[in-house]
């Protein structure tokens, strides 16, 4: 493991934070030994992930650093969650945001802090440090975020392109759980513990469920959409993620359309730091990290406001496989973006089934009607750069084509290097008032795989808006656009360029009501992709290799494992996705917590039947210590049918092996242009 040992760092395991209306937050403090005597800047990260337990080996290896560095870091849990008093009403809500400036007025003010602040995260962290820093904090400068949204319904885990995500209740699931954990007795004595978690437990509720509720652009997800104003931003952005992750949108987003200084990093990976990054290179991104603060809390002129404003790595062709370790490629630093350097080249869509050069004015007009299976060969919608079983990304693509209309372009007779946003127009008709479709780029080699570069999904209903979509006109055309999930990566010479064509894409996104079939005019079908027309001008790209400080020990009883399984049940016709991701069973020396945690997804659908799409999600965490042990099992399952969806759930906790409480849930949710 690359890490290092940092001296000189203390450590405070539990900090209170008084709010005003007397709740306490719970933080854990990271600090240079002389750091009253000498103040330093705060990185805040702002999380409901536990840091007692949940993240502490993930703290320890990022805030050990920075501290190392010269920084005072706090890694607070949000109300409701870990050891922090109140309850968790939902994700990114305007009490959380509030509670933060309270963070930083209280943190700021401490004897071993100048007064400044810079923010960072992954995930949550990072949607925390965009919804903070558009609150304008006067101690906020500067923040790091990744793998984040700047649009929480168009680019976050529930809805894509108008449709329903199967990650709305693969998340849904896993915070199902996370808000029904107990706090530390250790922490917030043996008297309060159980009353806290009673309360928590009486307040909980089905996340995924409320989110259902919400299935246009509604107020519910324009609060905390940093793009609402981009303009209330005004502190520094480092914006980092990958074209793996769900959230690579972000980074081009906000690089576009913040007012303030934005810089964008995006290479290969996962849902993850770049330090960890899977697929490899991983980069040294904490080093990246300290001088971006250096620069902006501490005002050492390093140059990293002199950064291209986007650093790409621009990928090679791999062989398609659902893991990849390493992708091979270059770094690209684009001085401004958009870029220069990056031109359109536009292809046609015809009707014999090419993808050409000039449009062909004649042709037929080709129709789809997708095995509801179409999409089980794609990649997982967020995939988190697991070990060499996760098995999360998109495999050969040859039986996704085949349930696909493909259009493919004539053999390269030069290297294609894409870079950033493919955009797609088309002029369709469907055969139901509610459609979907989906487009994704493959890239075909002479032996015939077909290998995913991206794609894009839109719900036609919301073809004009997320806010206020409209049902279709059986059989009438529709010029609608899709924006193609950004990506830099190199069609080589030799190979084609194929545009697939789906009217179901499942297990990525729930279907529509009723099997429907797609007519195509290709007469309004074109293909405008981003291409990296010239390298002049572009800046020079390195990075030092990945470090992270040494945690605490951790003793491993049993290892982590991630598993995927693909079944069909022929003579039902009934498919299923199972993902199990166990995170083992371990103890952290330093507490003495014994902790164990796995969640199971199960997605299945039945061929020619929408109405059998069936998600259940299972949550397993257990707390034990001599002194402590508790359990909570819980799960939800979500159903369909033409009109409605069906949501129940259940929860049950255990303290010692005996029922400490438990709950059940069950709701009828309308389906709308869903």
């Amino acid at each position: 493991m690359p890490s290092v040992i940092i001296s000189r760092v203390r450590t405070v395991e539990t900090q209170w934070i008084p709010l005003a209306d007397g709740r306490q937050l719970a933080a854990r403090l990271f600090l240079p030994e002389d750091a009253e005597d000498n103040p330093v800047p705060l990185i805040l990260e702002y999380i409901p992930y536990r840091r007692r337990d949940g993240t502490r080996t993930g703290d320890e290896e990022m805030h050990l650093f920075f501290a190392g560095h010269g920084y005072a870091c706090a890694r607070v849990d949000i109300a409701g969650t870990g050891d922090s008093e109140g309850l968790l009403d939902d994700e990114y809500v305007k009490r959380e945001q509030d509670d933060a400036l309270e963070i930083l007025d209280h943190l700021c003010a401490q004897p071993w802090c100048t007064g400044v602040a810079g923010m960072i995260g992954n995930s949550w962290g990072g949607f925390s440090g965009l919804q903070v820093a558009a609150r304008r904090p006067p101690q906020l400068k500067a923040i790091v975020t990744s793998c984040s949204t700047d649009d929480r319904y168009a680019c976050d885990a529930h809805y894509n392109g108008g449709l329903l995500l199967n990650d709305n209740f693969g998340w849904g699931g896993a915070l199902f759980s996370y808000s029904a954990l107990p706090p530390d007795p250790a922490i917030v004595g043996e008297d309060r513990w159980r009353q806290m978690w009673k309360d928590r437990l009486d307040n909980h509720k089905s996340h995924a469920a409320e989110w259902l509720k919400h299935q246009r652009r509604d107020a519910f997800w324009k609060q905390g959409s940093v793009c609402e104003d981009f303009s209330a931003i005004e502190c520094a952005v480092l914006a980092v993620g990958g074209y793996l992750d769900g959230y690579t949108q972000t980074i081009f987003s906000l690089v576009e359309n913040l007012k303030g200084l934005a810089k964008g990093l995006c290479g290969p990976w996962g849902h993850k730091e770049p330090n960890y990054g899977v697929p490899g290179p991983a980069v040294g991104y904490l080093q990246e990290c300290v001088r971006w603060y250096d620069h902006w809390l501490k005002g050492i002129d390093n140059g990293a406001d002199r950064e291209p404003d986007m650093r790409l790595y621009l990928m090679d062709y791999a062989t398609p496989h659902s893991h990849i370790d390493f992708r091979p490629g270059r770094w690209l630093g684009f001085p401004q973006w958009p870029a220069k350097q990056i031109g359109d080249k536009t292809w046609w869509l015809n009707g014999d089934g090419k993808l050409s050069e000039t449009q062909d004015a004649g042709g037929a007009r080709p129709t789809i009607s997708s095995p509801l299976t179409t999409g089980v060969q794609g990649q997982e919608w967020c995939p988190y750069g697991q070990g060499r079983i996760s098995s999360e990304g998109a495999r050969d693509q040859r039986a996704d084509d085949g349930g696909s209309l493909c259009f493919d372009s004539l053999v390269m007779d030069a290297d294609l290097p894409l870079a950033g946003i493919a955009k797609i127009r088309l002029r369709v008709a469907a055969d139901k008032p509610q459609a979907q479709i989906c487009v994704r780029l493959n890239d075909v080699a002479p032996d015939g795989t077909s290998a995913f570069i991206t794609f894009a999904l839109l719900n036609l209903t919301h073809r004009e808006s997320h806010e206020f979509p409209t049902p279709l006109t059986p059989g009438q055309f529709e010029d609608v656009e899709l924006d193609f999930k950004p990506v830099a990566q190199i069609v080589p010479k030799g190979h084609r360029l194929r545009v697939a064509i789906s009217s179901s894409y499942w297990p990525m996104a729930w279907p529509s009501p009723e099997h429907t079939m797609l007519t195509l005019d290709p007469k309004g079908c074109r293909l405008d992709l981003s291409v990296l027309a010239s390298e002049d001008g572009l800046a020079p790209v390195a990075f030092e290799d990945a470090l992270w400080a040494h945690p605490g020990p951790v003793t491993i009883k049993e290892p982590a494992r991630q598993l995927r399984s693909l079944t069909t049940d022929l003579p039902t016709g009934r498919t299923e996705l199972t993902a199990l991701s166990d995170d083992g069973r371990f103890v952290f020396e330093e507490t003495g917590t014994e902790i164990t945690s796995w969640r199971r997804k199960v997605y299945g659908i039945t061929d020619n039947d929408p109405a059998s799409c069936v998600t259940q999600v299972t949550c397993h965490e257990e707390l034990i210590r001599p002194d402590w042990n508790a359990r909570l099992d819980c799960g939800i399952t979500i159903s369909c049918d033409r009109d409605n969806f069906y949501a129940r759930g259940w929860v049950k906790a255990y303290e010692r092996g005996t029922v400490f409480a438990e709950r059940t849930y069950d709701e009828v949710i309308p389906r709308d242009c869903m």
